[in-house]
């Protein structure tokens, strides 16, 4: 979601925290700004990009201490006004926030009946003036701070400034990412470490209702009552290399040829001599569960999806897969030794951090798969394991999926007692990967003559195919804004051939053996209606007359190479039809708010 990056130190704030925040652009936002400290906070404030502020903001501006956000609209509309950073009424609190205040009306009541007045329809704009009150009460800036952790219910990552001190920047948090950064001579914070990653390498991880008192020399670490917490540093192992574009025009493009890659990495993180390298601890809750319970939203959920197919099938232990969003409040009925295992790209997933919390209550066992070390997720999980696919900036998540999927695929292997030689069948997927990246101009072909002009599209697809299917269908939705759905063939004929008219585009995807023919029938109806017809097969069940012909894999395995087709697909839908591809409208890389 929203971004923040704060600095304090002997250098000019200013082209530091711009820089910061256009390495935060990848989480989405519709707006940005940065409040420089001097003798009075002077707030400069634009919606849309950020190169939009740079132009706005004067050449002499400078400070030694300054804050910055990106905002993703939640309270009000994007506006000037509703922008970030946020002064309190009397302007003695200057702030930046992510996160949603859920209480923040009644506060604001409690305030306008105080004398408190509001310019903005913000919940951050309430924190300022509930903070500004609280200072004002008690003159004492640490117990203001303490004070509002207690009255604020809902998540919150908090940059703080005052006018009267020069010397500091605080923060607080609860339920929303945030890190401090260790300089030498400086200080920082941010929302994750790839905004701070071009000043600094070395980290404090900041705890649930913990606060922060940041100088240029010092991060001092304190309990929502005060006292003092001594915590080590770590390093992140992300560079430069990684976030940087190359000779690519896209993160999206770049992440999607990296995924071959990716695949090597995870097989020589967790394989050597041929056995899975994994604390014995997971292996042995895995083992003795008698049900897995996956739980995750959006492309982690379809991967997901993926892995109970591949489970089921060889190891026999059942899967049951959720939406984080619906577990959290409509938690289904139980097995008797379940495991929980949580699949998100970033860790920090907020819906799914509500289903973990509910299940840490009732005391059972969890496990999270992330791209993130450290991230809240892996943090508050009994165990987890690292996807090791380095960061992915495009919003549209591309080499994560791919990773989740590899990673649960060497996880059900191991609990079937290794029915397959995954090194072997991974190694095809990744030659066939390498051979659909092979084939860029003809899917841009395929794109340009028989997606582009479409306002619907429809992927198809059975048992593993209809999982690869969704997520086929929510890439080419979020970044081309092409209406796309994925449906099982065999459900067309149960409504959803009635959307079937003139030159719209089918694509069905086709791997496994058993139901080929099955898929062919359902692309034959469509056809029968005038529909676009466009075939991802794989080698030993194609034709001629196929489009997009992937190299053969084990059919388990499919998934992983299948999708690498339509994320081209959505790719060149997207950059044909000019949209931003790698932010696309109204979305967030990181969803850290319900």
């Amino acid at each position: 979601m929203c971004g923040i990056v704060g600095y304090i130190g002997s250098e000019n704030a200013k082209p530091i925290i711009i820089e910061g925040l256009k390495t935060l652009e990848y989480r989405g936002y519709d707006s940005a700004g940065i409040a420089l400290l001097n003798d009075d906070i002077n707030i400069y404030r634009e919606v849309g990009k950020i190169k939009n502020l740079e132009a706005a903001l004067p050449s002499s501006a400078s400070s030694n201490i300054g804050i910055g956000h990106t905002r993703w609209a939640t309270h009000g509309k994007p506006s000037v006004e509703n922008s970030h950073p946020h002064h309190s009424m009397n302007k003695y609190i200057t702030l930046v926030h992510n996160g949603v205040i859920e209480n923040y009306l009644e506060i604001k009541e409690d305030l306008i009946n105080k004398g408190y007045t509001f310019y903005s329809e913000t919940d951050t704009e309430v924190i300022a003036n509930l903070l500004e009150c609280k200072y004002l009460e008690y003159n004492d800036i640490t117990k203001a701070i303490q004070s509002i952790i207690e009255i604020m219910h809902g998540s919150y990552a908090l940059g703080i400034i005052l006018k009267d001190d020069r010397e500091t920047i605080y923060c607080l948090k609860n339920k929303t990412p945030m890190l401090a950064g260790k300089g030498n001579g400086f200080n920082m914070i941010g929302s994750d470490a790839m905004a701070l990653i071009n000043q600094t390498d070395e980290f404090y991880e900041i705890n649930d209702k913990e606060y922060l008192i940041i100088d240029k020399d010092k991060i001092s670490i304190f309990d929502k009552n005060g006292n003092s917490i001594k915590r080590d540093t770590f390093k992140s192992s992300i560079n430069n290399q990684d976030i940087n574009l190359g000779v690519y025009d896209h993160y999206m493009l770049k992440e999607i040829d990296e995924q071959p890659s990716v695949i090597r990495k995870i097989v020589k993180e967790y394989i050597a001599d041929d056995k899975l390298q994994i604390n014995q601890e997971i292996l042995d809750e895995l083992n003795k569960a008698d049900r897995l319970y996956i739980i995750a939203s959006g492309t982690s959920m379809h991967a997901g999806l993926v892995g109970k197919h591949m489970i089921e099938e060889l190891a026999k232990k059942p899967v049951e897969v959720h939406l984080g969003s619906e577990f959290g409040y409509n938690r289904p009925l139980l097995s008797e030794r379940p495991l929980f295992i949580f699949i998100s790209q970033s860790g920090e997933t907020a819906d799914s951090r509500v289903a973990l919390q509910s299940i840490k209550d009732l005391g059972f066992k969890t496990l999270t798969i992330t791209n993130v070390a450290g991230s809240t997720l892996a943090r508050e999980s009994d165990y987890n394991l690292l996807l090791h696919a380095g960061p992915e900036i495009a919003v549209a998540s591309t080499k994560a999926y791919v990773a989740q999927t590899t990673l649960l695929a060497l996880l059900a292997n191991h609990l079937g007692n290794n029915k397959l030689d995954i090194q072997l069948e991974l190694s095809k997927v990744v030659i066939a990967i390498e051979d659909i990246i092979s084939k860029k101009t003809i899917i841009k072909e395929i794109v340009a003559d028989k997606i582009m002009d479409a306002s619907t599209a429809f992927y198809i697809g059975r048992g593993v195919d209809y999982c690869t299917a969704l997520e086929a269908a929510l890439k080419l939705k979020e970044i081309s804004y092409i209406h796309t759905e994925g449906f099982a063939s065999g459900e067309l004929k149960h409504g959803t051939i009635a959307l079937i008219e003139n030159s719209v585009p089918v694509i069905g995807i086709i791997s496994q053996d058993n139901i080929a023919l099955n898929t062919r029938s359902a692309l034959q109806e469509v056809e029968a209606r005038d529909a676009k017809v466009i075939t991802i097969v794989q080698e030993r069940l194609s034709n001629k007359n196929d489009d997009i012909i992937v190299l053969d894999t084990n059919p388990l395995l499919s998934s992983i190479a299948m999708v690498v087709a339509s994320q081209l697909i959505s790719y060149y839908a997207a950059l044909l039809l000019e949209h931003d591809v790698d932010q696309p409208r109204n979305l967030a890389k990181s969803v850290t708010v319900e």
